[in-house]
């Protein structure tokens, strides 16, 4: 019988395929390694290949593209309603071949090789930076415990550990001095390291058009634009721009029933470190809202006199986030608005 639609389920080094006909049957139940899994495929015609959006997705996503299938990435949770009974791994590869083509569900775009290495870039430098602030609370709690107390912030520490040292009067043991010394050094280490890869990821926003239209928007930098572009691409994904809002979890979840419309707080949902950066900017230009357009500068302030400063972060947040949706999408740059202009929510 032939085979209308697969589904794969990942691992790391086996992989589970289901078949199904064009009735829903299925047919054929197969496990690959991945080389035999795309010598398979490669000898295979189906009308669309379904897997979940995981680790090592990517990478097979486009290879079967480079065969000539049409390939489509789900997140899991959308997969999961379509698993019956019990769980194993043919039984996840056929809940994957049954959602991969229903009417309304959504897909994960396969990312290029330059989204996934910027990608990269960012995931090491936030771990970086959360080893860089673990070891900053390590150093104030060990002087702590002696007594000796460091204000708080990476600065002060980095500032007071030399003198700290170097005072024979401070009544520190030669092994905690030792210790510190060591610390000290790993410390420069991650200042080094996060400088660096700072530099790289400011020079790969320099050199994508995306990027720099993105900068223009305040309170985005390279940081942000590069964590956009590398997760969205383009931002064809996204019907609207709230719709790409709401992925990142900065518009209020919802609890309605019986007619009655119940908002919650943001639901928080989707990437979790791009809604970070975008509320640490808007937080800047909160900050700064006298020096900005007088467009901008006036709905600020009516923003923030009505509602408390976090509710106005996450409002700002929100508008940056559909405004940078609006630039990808239409190829545009960033235009001001003026205080003689309407003042528009995007």
């Amino acid at each position: 019988m032939e085979i209308d639609k697969v589904g794969i389920d990942l691992g790391k080094s086996v992989f589970h395929l289901a078949g199904l006909s064009v009735t829903g049957e299925t047919v054929v139940r197969k496990k690959f390694s991945r080389l035999q899994l795309l010598r398979f495929m490669a000898n295979l015609r189906v009308r669309v290949i379904g897997m979940e959006a995981c680790g090592g997705a990517h990478f097979l996503g486009r290879a079967l593209r480079e065969q000539g299938h049409d390939v489509r990435l789900m997140p899991a949770q959308y997969v999961k309603p379509y698993v019956k009974t019990n769980k194993n791994d043919y039984i996840d590869a056929e809940a994957i071949a049954e959602a991969v083509d229903r009417p309304r569900m959504r897909y994960v775009p396969i990312k290029s090789e330059e989204q996934l290495d910027m990608q990269s870039l960012h995931r090491v430098r936030e771990r970086w930076v959360k080893g860089r602030t673990a070891l900053v609370n390590q150093i104030r709690g060990l002087l702590l415990e002696r007594g000796v107390t460091i204000r708080k912030g990476r600065r002060h520490a980095e500032a007071a550990l030399p003198m700290l040292i170097e005072d024979a009067e401070n009544n520190l043991s030669g092994p905690l001095r030792l210790l510190l010394t060591q610390l000290m050094s790993e410390l420069r280490r991650l200042e080094c390291q996060i400088t660096e890869i700072d530099a790289t990821i400011s020079s790969g926003a320099d050199e994508q058009e995306a990027c720099k239209r993105l900068m223009t928007i305040p309170g985005i930098g390279p940081l942000t634009a590069t964590a956009i572009v590398s997760a969205i691409g383009n931002g064809a994904e996204f019907p609207k721009a709230r719709s790409f809002s709401a992925w990142l979890g900065l518009v209020p979840g919802e609890y309605s029933t019986g007619g009655k419309q119940k908002l919650l707080g943001i639901s928080k949902r989707g990437n979790g470190y791009l809604r970070k950066l975008l509320v640490h900017g808007a937080r800047a230009i909160l900050q700064r809202r006298q020096k900005q357009s007088s467009g901008l500068g006036a709905w600020l302030e009516q923003l923030v006199a009505r509602a408390h400063p976090n509710i106005a972060t996450i409002a700002l947040a929100n508008k940056m986030a559909r405004m940078a949706w609006a630039l990808l999408i239409r190829g545009e740059t960033y235009r001001p608005p003026l205080l003689t202009q309407q003042v528009v929510v995007v």
